[in-house]
């Protein structure tokens, strides 16, 4: 493993502070490591004597580099089994507490990869046995940035290549003092997480983002299908739930109302009153996220398909899909023309303005100049680019061409 690390170019690996290695299986057993950044984040695996692992269950198919980490006795999480969390904790628990000699177990309690700007929130996992833990940082103090490895940017392959290409590059890990938690702390996982990512924080000289996992790939959801002010994704939902909206399904039902062409565009005011919360600091910043600078309104239909994807994020598209064919269906006749359904396909199915109006014709074989939800559904049940629309929905089985 050593020599992978020199081979890809790290042949400075500085360590600061003491690494705290217990004599006592209980003393300290859970190591915790961040930000975490990127796959070369495994350097911490050779430097710290190659610890046990908390890893998603993919890492076990990596060529070569898969089959050393199995080798630490790791702690594997499957994302996809809805009972992974549980048992990924009970495991941490038993060897954090076990008095069999088990290596340290190492984690990255972000959950996911980020740009290192700043630690998001902890997950709660390996700070349930309430033992003491140790917090590692790791920096790459390098003059270019090849490692960076996050839901959008660079791809593995080409930070390899890039990594490579470099004379050389620096990893810097840093051991912080054994971390003891409070009674308070061990009664409280997320008292405890929070309270060592601040320390971590306050090490590295960073804010802190209240951000997760679940966060993140909301976000990359969002983005990846169109859905207007995607990146704000998680703070509207936020808003959402303050003001009662998320509970009550009001969007849902406006949206399954339609909107007029006459009302398509709001002041806060009215914003407000349509969708039944005061005018307040809450209300008025979700107006904002919306607003068209150039007039000073919002587009209704936009921010109430916003609303829906995020009431609906674990239901099938074609869900929000008919929605949407309602909300931008100004005339409310079912039908949706070659610019409306451009609207749509743009904002809810990821696709460009060339692909949209392409897929307008496919459809639109009659020329009629106009197309429904259920012509495009049986359109797109037969096309395999679409399948992603009729996922887990029982009403749409999408057929092989």
């Amino acid at each position: 493993m050593r020599l992978v690390v020199v081979a890809a170019g790290f042949h400075r690996v500085r360590m600061r502070g003491k690494q705290h290695i217990p004599s006592d299986p209980r003393e300290a057993p859970v190591v915790v490591m961040a930000p975490h950044s990127s796959f070369f984040d495994a350097i911490a695996i050779v430097c710290l004597g190659a610890p046990s692992v908390v890893a998603k269950a993919d890492t076990a198919r990596l060529p070569f580099i898969g089959q050393l980490i199995n080798y630490t006795q790791p702690v594997y999480v499957w994302r996809d089994d809805p009972n992974s969390r549980q048992n990924t904790i009970k495991e941490i628990i038993e060897r954090a507490t076990s008095k069999e000699d088990w290596p340290q177990v190492l984690i990255f309690p972000e959950g996911t990869c980020t740009n290192r700007s700043c630690l998001i929130t902890f997950k709660p996992g390996g700070f349930y046995p309430g033992v003491p833990v140790q917090p590692v940082t790791i920096r790459y103090p390098n003059a270019r940035d090849t490692v960076t490895w996050t839901w959008e940017g660079p791809g593995a392959l080409k930070l390899l290549w890039l990594t490579l290409t470099q004379v050389h590059s620096s990893c810097e890990i840093e051991f912080l003092p054994v971390y003891y938690p409070s009674e308070e702390e061990k009664r409280d996982p997320k008292l405890y997480a929070r309270n060592v990512r601040d320390v971590m924080a306050k090490a590295l000289g960073i804010p802190v983002l209240d951000y997760t996992y679940d966060d993140c790939r909301l976000i990359a959801r969002a983005k990846q299908l169109g859905i207007p002010n995607a990146a704000a994704a998680r703070e509207i939902n936020e808003i959402r739930g303050q003001l009662g909206l998320e509970r009550s399904q009001l969007e849902l039902h406006l949206a399954a109302q339609g909107v007029q062409t006459r009302s398509r565009w709001v002041s806060g005011e009215e914003f407000a009153q349509r969708l039944g919360v005061p005018m307040d600091q809450r209300s008025q910043r979700l107006f904002d996220i919306f607003v068209q600078r150039s007039s000073g309104l919002v587009h209704f239909p936009d921010y109430l398909l916003s609303a829906c994807f995020l009431s609906l994020q674990h239901a099938p598209l074609s869900q929000l899909l008919s929605l949407a064919f309602k909300l931008y269906d100004t005339n409310r006749t079912g039908r949706l023309n070659i610019k409306t359904f451009e609207e749509v396909a743009t904002r809810c199915l990821g696709l460009t303005p060339e692909e949209a109006q392409g897929t307008f014709r496919a459809v639109d074989l009659d020329e009629k100049g106009y197309i429904t939800y259920d012509e495009f559904t049986s359109y797109a049940q037969k096309k395999s680019d679409f399948s992603f629309i009729f996922t887990s929905d029982g009403s749409h089985k999408p057929k092989t061409q």
